[in-house]
């Protein structure tokens, strides 16, 4: 497993960690046993940081890695969010009180003292600009109960502005071949200030394993069935705010220039390993299987400029004009 700096926490993190949203909930059936065998084998293999929040399955994804730190003997960070528990989701609900009492469940959840790393949860826009919110979460980690804090978010803006705060560790953003747009600045700005990147729906739901056809059926329960459009959350949230027919096309695509000796998705996870300024990509997984075809790609050979040439042109044919202007 290849390790990298994640900000200036001082850890070193897996470069393929772990998302714990499809274990939580919202992802179709998911059974106890298999999500904790899936992260018992993601310890085992190397994997040392695990991505929550505190509205995963209402706090199932939380109390799942409570245990997983218990009964493994490896150390391991543990980030999770919070905001999203707020209804409505306005800017004014980011307050002290909101926020401790999100923190306090949190550590009750993980069975801890003080929480690795604090996310605010993709929080309306003008969050970002009150200054408030940041001198909130500084005076958490003062009062020691959170370790580091950072932001998850929907939008490049979003992320730069974020990083004006001094104390912002990490950015959590969705980054993947259907959604490349935080490269072309927000990557070197971070670079700047050691901040901390984490790919998130780093597989877009799934599409980027190519094992999806066009009349893959999901359950009730399951955003790629209820969330396609926005109805429920961020449109981008759901196949990385890709149509679904779209997203097949782009995958064959991919496919013709996948190398041999990787799946698809371990290419895909290899081409977001190829920016040294990610710190982590978060695949999700619900069965142990899944979990070491993911970790495998840290130790994939790196891609061709060649490959990348051809992932972009892909990008630019049929996926850019779609996304790139939205997030």
């Amino acid at each position: 497993m290849e390790y990298r700096t994640l900000g200036r926490t001082g850890w070193e993190v897996s470069a393929v960690s772990f998302g714990t949203w499809a274990i939580g909930g919202t992802w179709g059936t998911v059974r106890d046993s298999e999500s904790m065998a899936a992260l018992h084998r993601a310890a085992e293999i190397g994997v040392n940081f695990f991505d929550t929040a505190d509205v995963y399955g209402d706090g199932r994804s939380e109390r799942l890695l409570a245990r997983l730190r218990k009964e493994c003997k490896r150390e391991i960070f543990i980030a999770t969010k919070a905001g999203r528990r707020l209804d409505p989701h306005i800017p004014e609900g980011y307050s002290r009180e909101n926020l401790a009492s999100y923190v306090e469940r949190s550590l009750r959840n993980l069975d801890a003292e003080a929480l690795d790393l604090l996310q605010l949860h993709c929080p309306p826009t003008d969050v970002y600009y009150t200054p408030e919110v940041f001198e909130v979460l500084e005076g958490l980690v003062k009062a020691g109960k959170v370790r580091h804090y950072g932001v998850s978010v929907e939008k490049v803006e979003e992320a730069l502005k974020a990083i004006d705060y001094p104390g912002v560790q990490t950015i959590q953003i969705i980054y993947n071949m259907f959604r490349q747009r935080p490269a072309e600045r927000l990557f070197e700005a971070a670079k700047e200030r050691q901040v901390g990147i984490i790919a998130r729906v780093p597989l877009a739901s799934g599409l980027l394993t190519g094992k999806f056809a066009a009349d893959a059926q999901f359950e009730a329960d399951d955003h790629r069935s209820f969330n396609r459009s926005g109805e429920a959350f961020d449109r981008g949230e759901t196949f990385a705010g890709v149509d679904f027919e779209t997203g097949l096309r782009a995958v064959e695509a991919l496919r013709a220039v996948c190398p041999p000796e990787m799946t698809l998705a371990q290419f895909a996870l290899r081409w977001i390993l190829s920016s040294d300024a990610v710190s982590c990509a978060i695949p999700g997984g619900k069965r142990a299987e899944q979990v070491e075809e993911n970790a495998a790609a840290a130790d994939l050979p790196e891609l061709s400029d060649d490959t990348l040439a051809a992932v972009r042109k892909i990008y630019e044919r049929l996926i850019r004009d779609r996304v790139h202007h939205r997030w």
